[in-house]
């Protein structure tokens, strides 16, 4: 199950805090796969041919857990079958890490998560959203729900153009593989910002 983290109304459409919906609905394009259908309060895909199901939560990023484990609960899939894509403020922009299971570190889609199963260990793709440029500037609620700058707008189609590709390399050769190739590089094929 590979579940992308955001929020539901259409003012959070172009935050940093939903970069995973945008990162899922990717994968989901490019699979063919329409991610439209409510249960388990998310919208919902499932690619048949690959038995993966695609999962937006709607229920606001800090009770996305409530979602996530409706879902894990009705497919009898185990939390080391998921996936989740979330925005990282401890990374910068154009960058991913690729891990199993650890903390929330601070994340309260991923702290619900973690909340809600019991148990941290799931895969995560952690996304670079990087930390507010001024000195001094909290990295809190205001900059994670806030719009991508003109120059990081103009990066984002080449992340969530590497984020789906790294999570293709994960289904196809494993999550071993896509995190060497992709941890080590850390990049997603844009230039970071200075």
């Amino acid at each position: 199950m590979i579940v992308g983290l955001g929020n539901p109304e259409a003012d959070y459409a172009d935050t940093r805090h939903n970069l995973g919906f945008a990162c899922v609905r990717e994968l989901a394009r490019r699979m063919d796969v329409k991610i439209d259908r409510k249960r388990w309060q998310s919208l919902v895909g499932r690619s048949e041919s690959r038995g993966v199901w695609f999962v937006l939560p709607q229920t606001y990023m800090n009770l996305s857990g409530e979602a996530v484990a409706k879902a894990l609960r009705d497919t009898k899939l185990s939390a080391e079958q998921l996936w989740v894509v979330h925005d990282e403020l401890d990374l910068p922009l154009c960058r991913i890490r690729i891990r199993r299971g650890g903390s929330g570190a601070g994340h309260n889609g991923v702290l619900s998560i973690i909340s809600a199963l019991g148990t941290p260990d799931f895969v995560r793709f952690r996304v670079g959203i990087g930390k507010p440029a001024r000195k001094g500037s909290p990295a809190g609620r205001s900059y994670v729900l806030g719009r991508f700058t003109k120059a990081e707008a103009a990066r984002l189609p080449s992340i969530v153009d590497g984020v789906s590709t790294a999570l293709e390399v994960a289904l196809e050769a494993g999550i071993e593989r896509a995190m060497e190739r992709f941890n080590r590089a850390g990049s997603l094929g844009c230039e970071e910002l200075p």
